[in-house]
This record gives C-alpha cells, sequence and structure tokens, in this order.
C-alpha cells in the first residue's frame, strides 16, 4: 500500500485507542500480514494519552501492527504534526522477512523507515546479530550501524567472549540486495585478530545465492601433500551459476575444479569438471569431465543424458572426484505410465579397470522398448505385450573376441489367479518370446538366427494366518510352482546373463537370467514356504526357505551358482525389525551337506545418538561371474553423537581373503549455532596399475551465519548449558 496510506492507518490507529476504541487484546489482535493485506493498523497498549498539543503517547506493553512491521515497546509517543514516533524501549521491530531490531530507545518516523535507534541490535534470519551503538533507518531499505559486532555465537555472562566475531567501524545492510557492506572490518577468534580487511562484502544470511568466496578446504594426502580448495562462487541470473575452485598443494598441484548448473523452463543441466599438473605425471595434463541434464519433453516423455569422460583412469581416484571405475556415457528418451512404459536410449562404456579392454567389451550399446498391461476381458487377468531392438559395438574386429550383436525381441505374457474355497490361490501362467540375432565378427556362431522359446507355469499358494491372544499375528505361506519351458538348440552366444542370481525376489521366477541371451529351460519345481510374525508390539519377523527341482537338466548353470544340478542349493532367508530401530537381513545358499555357496548380512541399528550399519558377504570363487577369488569382506559405517555437538564417524572395509583392510576412515565433526567443524581421515589400501594407495585428510571449518549460512542440524546452545 502506498506510504500515505500507511501513516493515516497508523494515525487513525493511534487516534482510536485515544478514544478508547482499540479493542483487540493481543490474542486476538490481526497478524502483521494481515494488517498489510486489509491496510489497517492496529494499537494494544495498557494506557493511551492525548496532550493539549495533539501528541499521543502509549504506555505499558505497547504493541503495533502495521504494513509487513510488529513494533513491541514499553512507550511510544506519536507527534502529529512531525509524523513521527519517539520510542522507549527495551522495544523491538519485528519483519515479515524475518529481520529483528532491537534497541533501548529510537526516534522513528511513522512507517518505521527512517530514523535514529541507540543500543541498537540487528538480527538476520533468527541467526546472524549485529550490534551496534547506533542504527540508522534510511528509506526502508538501509540499516546503517556504526561501531559494530557481529556474530552468530551465544555470549553468556560467564563466557563473554564468542568464538568468533567480525569488528568494523561501520556495517551497512542493504535488505533489498540482502548485502552486508562492512568497513575497516576485523576477524576475531576466541578474541585474537586473525585477519583485517579495509572492505568486505557479505551476503545477507536470509539469501540463497550471492557471489562470493564458499568455505575453503584443506586437503592433505601421500600423493599430493597439503593443499587448499578455494571455492568462489558466481551467480549468473535467477537460473544459472558456476564455481569455480583452485586447488594448490605442496607437492605441486595446480589444479582448477569448476561446476557450472543452468535451469530452463523444463529441466536442468550440471557440468562438473577439473583440470591438472600434478607431480603424479609430471609434464601430462589431466582432467576429466562429468555432464548430466534432465528435460521434460512433449506428452510426458523425458529427456536424460549423462555424459563421464576422463583422460587418465587414476585421476578419479588420485582427486578423490569419483568412486566409479567403468565410466557410462548415455541419452536417454523414455515415458512411463500407468499400463505402458516406453524407452530409448545409446550407451557409451569406457573402462578404467586394468583387467579390461576397451576394444573387447561392448563399448556402444543402443536399445528401444516398448511394453504395455492389459487386462483381457475374454480370459480375465493380466497380459503384457512388450517389443525391444538391442545392439552393440565393440571396437575390435578380430574374430570371436570382437563380437558385435543385434537383436529384436517380441514378448507376450499372461497369467491370473483363481481363490478355492479352502482360501488356496491357484494361478497360471503363460508366456512367449521371439528373438531374431543378427550376430557380426564371429565365425562360430550363424548370423540371423530366430529363436521361439515358450514358458508355461502352475502355482499354488495357501497362505494361513492366525492370530495369538497377546494380539501377534502369524502368516505361514507354502507355495509350489511347476515352469516348463523348450529347450534351446540355438547356440546364440551369451552376453548378458553371466552374472545369475538366486534370492527370495526370484524363486517363483520363470527364469533367473537376468537377459535375454539365455533362457532357463526344461521342467522344474520352484518350492518355497514363508513365514512372518507381526507382534502388537511393532517388532515383525520373516523366515522364506526355498529350492529348486529339475526334472530335466541342460547344465545352464555354473557350479558355483547355488544353482546347478538336478537339485540347486537351499535357499535361506531371514529379517527382523524392531520398534527399537534394529532391522536385520541374511540371506543364505547352502547344499545338502550344509556348505555355503554365499552368505550375506545386513545390520542396521539407531537411535538419538548412535547410528551403525554393517554387512558382511561370503561367496565362492565363480569363473563364470569373472571371480576367481572367493569373496569375504565386512563393511562397516557408523557415527555417534558424543556429546551435544560433538559426533564421531567411522567407515571400515576389510578383506578377509586378502587379509587386509580395502578402505578405512574416521571422522570428527562438531556443530554449533556459530561454526561447523569437519575434520576426516580416510586412507585406501587398494592398489592396481591405475590405483594407488592414498591417505587423504580433509578439514573444513564454516562460520555459521555468514556466506553459506548453517550448514545442516546444528547444536543451539544456551547459557544455562
Amino acid at each position: 500500500m502506498p506510504r500515505g496510506g500507511v501513516k493515516s492507518a497508523l494515525s487513525a490507529a493511534l487516534c482510536a485507542a485515544a478514544l478508547g476504541l482499540s479493542a483487540p487484546v493481543l490474542a486476538e489482535a490481526p497478524s502483521a500480514a494481515a494488517q498489510a493485506e486489509t491496510g489497517l493498523a492496529s494499537l494494544i497498549a495498557d494506557r493511551v494519552d492525548v496532550s493539549a498539543d495533539g501528541v499521543i503517547e502509549a504506555r505499558g506493553r505497547v504493541e503495533i501492527l502495521f504494513d509487513t512491521y510488529r513494533l513491541i515497546a514499553e512507550s511510544v509517543r506519536y507527534d502529529r504534526r512531525m509524523d513521527e514516533l519517539t520510542i522507549e524501549g527495551p522495544m523491538r521491530i519485528v519483519s515479515a522477512d524475518g529481520m529483528i531490531l532491537t534497541a533501548e530507545s529510537a526516534q522513528l518516523s511513522s512507517d518505521l523507515e527512517n530514523g535514529l535507534l541507540r543500543s541498537a541490535r540487528l538480527v538476520l534470519d533468527q541467526h546472524l546479530q549485529l550490534a551496534a551503538a547506533e542504527i540508522l533507518r534510511v528509506g526502508g531499505r538501509y540499516s546503517v550501524l556504526d561501531k559494530t559486532v557481529a556474530s552468530s555465537c551465544m555470549v553468556c555472562i560467564g563466557n563473554p567472549v564468542p568464538l568468533w566475531q567480525i569488528r568494523a567501524s561501520r556495517v551497512i545492510h542493504d535488505s533489498l540486495e540482502q548485502q552486508l557492506f562492512f568497513e575497516n572490518a576485523r576477524l576475531e577468534v576466541m578474541g585474537l585478530p586473525i585477519i583485517y580487511l579495509p572492505r568486505m562484502r557479505l551476503p545477507d544470511p536470509s539469501l540463497e545465492r550471492s557471489t562470493g568466496f564458499l568455505t575453503p578446504k584443506i586437503r592433505a594426502t601421500n600423493g599430493l601433500g597439503v593443499g587448499l580448495k578455494l571455492p568462489y562462487f558466481i551467480t549468473m541470473g535467477r537460473h544459472a551459476d558456476l564455481t569455480l575452485t583452485p586447488y594448490l598443494s605442496s607437492s605441486y598441484t595446480r589444479t582448477l575444479e569448476m561446476r557450472a548448473r543452468r535451469a530452463f523452463a523444463s529441466g536442468t543441466v550440471e557440468v562438473n569438471a577439473a583440470v591438472s599438473n600434478d607431480d603424479l605425471l609430471p609434464g601430462q595434463t589431466r582432467a576429466y569431465l562429468f555432464a548430466k541434464g534432465q528435460f521434460d519433453l512433449p506428452r510426458d516423455y523425458e529427456l536424460t543424458f549423462n555424459i563421464q569422460t576422463v583422460n587418465d583412469p587414476s585421476y578419479l581416484s588420485d582427486y578423490d572426484y569419483s568412486d566409479a571405475d567403468r565410466l557410462a556415457s548415455d541419452v536417454t528418451i523414455s515415458r512411463t505410465r500407468r499400463d505402458e512404459d516406453i524407452a530409448a536410449g545409446l550407451i557409451y562404456y569406457h573402462s578404467l579397470r586394468a583387467s579390461e579392454s576397451n576394444d573387447t567389451i561392448p563399448s556402444t550399446v543402443g536399445y528401444a522398448r516398448w511394453e504395455r498391461r492389459l487386462s483381457p476381458d475374454l480370459t480375465g487377468g493380466i497380459a503384457s505385450l512388450s517389443a525391444e531392438a538391442f545392439a552393440f559395438d565393440r571396437r575390435s574386429t578380430t574374430d570371436v573376441i570382437g563380437r558385435d550383436l543385434a537383436r529384436f525381441s517380441l514378448d507376450a505374457d499372461w497369467q491370473r489367479n483363481w481363490t478355492l474355497p479352502n482360501g488356496m490361490l491357484v494361478g497360471l501362467q503363460g508366456a512367449v518370446s521371439l528373438d531374431y540375432y543378427g550376430i557380426t565378427d564371429d565365425s562360430t556362431t550363424p548370423d540371423g538366427t530366430l529363436r521361439l522359446a515358450p514358458f508355461v507355469a502352475t502355482e499354488l499358494r495357501w497362505p494361513m494366518a492366525r492370530s495369538g491372544a497377546n494380539g501377534a499375528t502369524q502368516v505361514i505361506e507354502p507355495v509350489v510352482q511347476l515352469v516348463w519351458s523348450t529347450p534351446d538348440n540355438s547356440d546364440i552366444p551369451n552376453e548378458d546373463s553371466l552374472s545369475t542370481a538366486f534370492d527370495e525376489g526370484n524363486l517363483f521366477s520363470l527364469s533367473r537370467f537376468p537377459g535375454a541371451d539365455s533362457y532357463e529351460q526344461g521342467f522344474r519345481a520352484n518350492l518355497g514356504v514363508g513365514w512372518t510374525r507381526y507382534a502388537e508390539t511393532g517388532w515383525s519377523a520373516g523366515v522364506t526357505v526355498g529350492r529348486i527341482l529339475r526334472f530335466d537338466t541342460f547344465n545352464q548353470f555354473s557350479p558355483d551358482s547355488g544353482l546347478s544340478g538336478a537339485s540347486s542349493d537351499w535357499l535361506a532367508a531371514v529379517n527382523l525389525t524392531t520398534q527399537g530401530n534394529l532391522s536385520l537381513t541374511n540371506r543364505a545358499l547352502f547344499d545338502d551337506d550344509a556348505t555355503f555357496t554365499r552368505n550375506d548380512l545386513r545390520v542396521n541399528w539407531a537411535n538419538d545418538r548412535l547410528s551403525l550399519g554393517s554387512s558382511y558377504i561370503w561367496q565362492v570363487a565363480d569363473l563364470t561371474e569373472n571371480r576367481p577369488d572367493p569373496s569375504n569382506e565386512w563393511q562397516m559405517d557408523a557415527s555417534y553423537v558424543l556429546t551435544p555437538g560433538w559426533t564421531g564417524k567411522a567407515d571400515w572395509r576389510y578383506d578377509f581373503a586378502a587379509s587386509r583392510a580395502a578402505t578405512a576412515g574416521i571422522g570428527l565433526e562438531y556443530a554449533n549455532e556459530c561454526v561447523t567443524v569437519d575434520l576426516s581421515l580416510s586412507r585406501r589400501f587398494t592398489s592396481s596399475t591405475s590405483v594407488r594407495p592414498t591417505t587423504d585428510l580433509g578439514l573444513t571449518i564454516s562460520l555459521n551465519g555468514v556466506g553459506n549460512g548453517s550448514q545442516g542440524s546444528s547444536y543451539r546452545r544456551s547459557c544455562a548449558r
């Protein structure tokens, strides 16, 4: 509303109060936002007097609401001729944007936008406090503070010196641009001067984006020595920004890191990159680039892309940019609806593993897929139709090892369930797959192969439930599934189904091969039983036991997969969840002699102070899955709140097969209302021709309330503590 209207509303409120017409008590007073919306003002006070010269004075618990302001004081004196307020405190002015002004006394214009506050304090975003001898308000936009001390730390009588503070001869706060300008600024830590700057600009803590330096980070590694990262953030309009981070270290690395982001009306793009010259590879320029984006297209389609490239296989690990050892660049167009899924994409793979050659792995992959789910009226149940085109190319043209492949597939599936009077569920399922393969650079495999693979399955489930007197519910469900599929005599090479899995998720699947090149053949019975108990107190436990019996054996699976032979290994899966935030999952494969093929264990537990996650995996060697040695690893990650504000962290991965740790790390973080300190130490013990053992020490110190603002959750101290 116009400024004159605000003055008129405030004058009218004071005059009405003087005549005894200001009715509302404090609890019923309209909010400041409501006052601005209606153009009204409201005054609440214990007493209102009008002098002969027209001066109106409100005294005793005075509260005035108008425009976007809320004024609370002991006494407010309004001179109508001067249109000026004389305020005696302690007083407080709160604006709708969260700015708080407190003072002992003030001389202000009636709209509170001009005037002087004495012994004042400016609080921004309920975090950063600026105390000054005087604050001059100019035009409702600027607050000029003289002889200022700024800090976000708690100050108490017993501890009058804050952890950090900025002293300045003058500070100007621009509420429109949300900026703070310091003159003759001096940063003090625990009362000791650290740095002096004649001019300094900081963003208002309520400002989300502003050009300037971000929190620096100290990083020390055994390869690069002690170094400093100093990021500089650049805003490029409302929808784009750029962060440049120089990184210099004692062992000579000259690195420039970059992150660019741009938001569009229909999507986003982000690019992360770096370029380095260092002593690890003297004379060589090392660089990487990761880019990703997402865009909404017409008719509910979505376009996504991802670019990953690096010119040195050890660069990402040396600088801790990524743990990836295979890079994938792709572009995809997709649409997913309730009964339809469409996707098409192109992927380029580049391996950083010393054990893999980029000439012989499928480096370029293209695909297009359509799938539709139907509910046929004639047969009932649920049916699905799908079509897929798939192809990959290897760089090598050498016979067999340079094999290229193209496939076109049509698939149809139908299933329906019936419930018998005794509660049993009977299911019937049928599926058929028609594949055409075109293969080149492989003289051992004919080109132009057509394959038809039908499946028929029937299933019987009998869920039984029982409720106990204590309110617990138990459910037991035995399942028998019979599956038949024709033998595959096509000699199609298996490229996409070398790694198989056997778990409770695919116990009752038509085929346990993950890809399309191979499918499970013959007549077999999938058997299993599941038991679950739900307690009234909130905890639950479940057990699943299953096995596969084969009437036809085609030796499709490796002996160490747990799926080979006339009968598979036993599958046993256990899960436990308690009301006390404990969750446990264990999955095991073992034969009739209790010889284990695989065992996975995962435990998570958390309370207000401790968060613990641990996993253990053991599996036998399997050359088919490119695992020449057994895997036997234990991994742990934990965090513990030592005291309010202090948090310790640890992670660990130990390789029992190699009798050594693979990675280890510890961290210590302290966070309160004014500072966050993050110290971390990590070690990677593994090595190869492209990866070096590395020790990494990191230190980050953030002053909360300035620049970045408060980072995450922190412990807010009080003088009582």
